[in-house]
């Protein structure tokens, strides 16, 4: 509050400035607004996606232990060696896209993984003979796991992307609502009073030269009688 009066005294006592405040005070009375509503949405869409990433995070622990029951099954019957060889024999490029979609002005990345789609099965790089259907569960359950790390991952990148938004949006309402318009507000007081000062000052100066006029006119009228 100190800060704001020693801003308010540097204020030039104007109608113009006077006007000049109440516009900015509009103005920031609507920033306020949007600024409010863009943060209310943004906090919406964060819990909306939070309950996407909670939701993808159960079924991808899920997924996870099913696919390590399935290779500790799989190193019951095959050596490490072999199962490194399966790995390195199924190993493919993944393309990723990333499109971005706008959010309240958040640009959220979506984000599409393309991999073989053919079942590994039937790749060229995978020996049915020299495996078994122990392995094949496992292979299984691993490509499944990467398709949703991949859905987490996007999920996870737009919720950081949205808390950062939501923080910086907070902080210009804040600003707004507790820095700037206090300010005017005490700054539209101020000039204010300074004016209705002035014009009293005025009204007192006016009559004082009626009355100074008056009095002169009255010993003029007298010294003529």
């Amino acid at each position: 509050m100190k800060g704001s009066n020693m801003a308010a005294s540097d204020v030039n006592p104007t109608r113009m400035e006077l006007i000049k405040i109440k516009d900015r005070i509009t103005l920031a009375v609507k920033g306020h607004k949007l600024l409010k509503q863009k943060r209310d949405a943004l906090i919406l869409e964060f819990f909306k996606i939070l309950k996407k990433a909670q939701d993808l995070r159960g079924q991808l622990a899920l997924r996870m232990a099913k696919g390590y029951r399935s290779l500790a099954m799989a190193e019951t019957y095959h050596n490490m060696q072999e199962l490194s060889k399966v790995s390195l024999d199924l190993r493919k490029e993944i393309d990723i896209d990333i499109e971005v979609k706008n959010v309240m002005g958040v640009k959220i990345p979506d984000i599409t993984a393309k991999m073989e789609t053919r079942h590994f099965l039937s790749l060229p790089t995978y020996s049915v003979a020299a495996t078994s259907a122990k392995i094949d569960h496992a292979v299984d359950d691993f490509n499944e796991i990467l398709t949703m790390v991949v859905r987490l991952a996007e999920t996870e990148t737009a919720m950081k992307r949205l808390i950062i938004e939501i923080e910086k949006t907070k902080r210009r309402v804040n600003a707004l609502e507790f820095v700037l318009l206090p300010r005017l507000e005490d700054d539209k007081k101020l000039i204010t009073f300074r004016l209705e000062e002035m014009e009293r000052d005025s009204f007192v100066s006016l009559k004082t030269i009626k009355r100074k006029l008056d009095k002169e006119k009255k010993a003029k009228r007298d010294k003529a009688a």
